[in-house]
């Protein structure tokens, strides 16, 4: 049985699930209660996203051996990534009282912490990985991340060094190296495409690489190289990514139908607590900026990107359906209890949202449910934040995100997504006037103080002159402008589609045919 458990994990090291499957088959038809078994079946369903079987053999872990300490910080971190905190606090404790220097558990404990947003919990869970495990690069990657989100960018740029001489091959570390400094040669391009070159690599080393070579092209103002770099990129990312147009589609249509003035005068009344903000809009426009404007005021903290008003409806309209867009969502969330959707939010998100009078949840996808938040949370401020319609398009298509905004590889799927946000935000603003504040990002990025000062009276709070200042903040920054926010803000990015007219023209052509004017 030792054997065909080492032999399972083996399989499962170099990818071959069917064989690892197999063997936890065996295993459990000769032992049942064999704890190892189902450990091995939590990091099979890990590793193929079935997030249901996971919970289960981990729990079974946990039940057979209570003091287990990895499957205690899986299940914590399962949890963390189904919005359901409370639940995963409560396995994170488990698992940080039974924690006995295993590396790869202090390393789950630190992407947990990373996940609730306690970056300095994190840097030092990671950390004593890295040195229960020295030179490790998957630890030290992490580690390395950790750092960029806490403003460390020339240690992060150091350990990412270090992980390049130890593993040179390594494509996520060449991605991270060109986030955090500024290209002056073509020699780390060089090494990349070298890399990239190679047969029978995945497509998301591709992506890592070619992302990362299309950036540091821009850093020495090589356009049109760089553009090919990114569109390499987009396109192996495209290729693994599961998008599906149609039913987004009919998800954006369900919202225009149900959503009505009438839909939300019929709500009874939501949770009366004037403590939320949410920044809402699309990525890459500025809502990290405006985030870190907002929470340099002594009153407000920031919560980051939290998924916990989606997951709440889901869980309050009990619907376990995998699909990332569903019109029947959509339905089934109009029928929802409004107090209740905000009372479960609260108590979702309460270990994020600090002890501050405020608190900000800056997940741009929540545009898409403006009248929920304002059944739910009637005194909630909603910032929307509004930009040039080609730049925004541009400036999602460039960059590689973990696991969001599926419609961002392609130009004419970017133009078509952009073009249903902008519609669903045009019938929010008729049917529901003044509940949101629009703030265009070119507008703060010329004029910061004026534009600053109308968000915090908005807000209702007194003028702080720390505001302006933001890019002096300390605290951590879990966003994909983690680099970019420790900056004064600039004009940098303005009118950046333009370097590329030729090679951007499908995506503006879409913008056009489908009636943005503006593109």
């Amino acid at each position: 049985m030792q054997q065909t458990l080492q032999n399972g994990f083996e399989a499962l090291q170099r990818g071959r699930i069917q064989e690892a499957r197999e063997c936890v088959r065996q295993l459990l038809t000769t032992d049942p209660r064999l704890t190892e078994a189902h450990f091995l079946a939590g990091l099979i369903a890990r590793r193929i996203k079935d997030r249901r079987t996971a919970i289960q053999a981990f729990s079974t872990v946990v039940r057979l051996q209570p003091g287990h300490p990895a499957a205690h910080a899986h299940l914590a971190q399962i949890f963390m990534m189904l919005g359901q905190p409370n639940i995963g606090l409560n396995a994170l404790k488990w698992a940080v009282r039974h924690e006995a220097g295993d590396p790869e558990v202090q390393n789950l404990i630190g992407n947990v912490y990373f996940r609730l947003g306690e970056q300095s919990s994190a840097l030092d869970w990671y950390a004593r990985a890295n040195a229960g495990h020295p030179g490790k690069p998957k630890y030290m990657v992490d580690h390395s991340n950790s750092l960029i989100f806490t403003g460390r960018h020339k240690q992060a740029e150091a350990e990412i060094q270090q992980v390049l001489e130890v593993q040179p091959d390594n494509p996520q570390a060449h991605w991270i190296l060109s986030s955090v400094h500024r290209a002056r040669s073509g020699e780390h391009i060089a090494a990349m495409k070298k890399l990239a070159n190679q047969p029978g690599l995945h497509p998301q080393a591709e992506a890592f690489l070619y992302y990362a070579m299309g950036k540091e092209l821009e850093d020495l103002e090589c356009w049109p190289e760089a553009f090919e770099a990114f569109s390499l990129g987009a396109g192996a990312r495209r290729s693994v990514v599961d998008y599906e147009e149609a039913a987004e589609a009919e998800m954006f249509q369900a919202l225009e139908d149900v959503y009505t003035p009438g839909w939300l005068e019929r709500q009874a009344p939501g949770l009366d607590d004037p403590s939320p903000i949410f920044i809402v809009g699309q990525p890459r426009t500025g809502t990290t900026l405006v985030e870190r404007i907002i929470s340099s005021h002594s009153q407000v903290h920031s919560a980051g990107e939290l998924r916990h008003f989606a997951i709440s409806i889901r869980r309050l309209a009990d619907y376990r359906e995998p699909e990332r867009y569903s019109a029947d969502l959509v339905r089934r969330a109009a029928e929802l209890d409004s107090a209740e959707l905000g009372r479960l939010y609260f108590d979702a998100s309460r270990i994020m949202r600090g002890d501050s009078p405020r608190f900000v949840d800056k997940m741009p996808l929540n545009f898409q449910y403006i009248p929920l938040i304002l059944g739910a949370l009637p005194r909630a401020k909603i910032i929307h934040l509004v930009r040039d319609p080609m730049d925004a398009c541009f400036s999602s298509f460039k960059h590689l995100f973990a696991d969001a905004y599926l419609h961002s590889y392609e130009q004419g799927e970017m133009a078509r997504h952009h073009v249903r946000y902008l519609r669903l935000m045009e019938t929010w603003r008729r049917r529901f006037p003044g509940r949101f504040f629009d703030v265009a990002y070119e507008d703060i990025a010329r004029e910061l103080e004026p534009n600053a000062r109308a968000l915090i009276e908005y807000l209702e709070l007194p003028w702080e002159d720390t505001c302006l200042r933001f890019h002096e903040q300390d605290a951590a920054v879990a966003t994909a402008s983690a680099v970019q926010v420790r900056e004064p803000v600039h004009t940098r990015s303005i009118a950046r589609w333009k370097k590329y007219p030729q090679q951007l023209q499908p995506m503006r052509d879409e913008l056009l045919k489908q009636g943005v004017d503006r593109a």
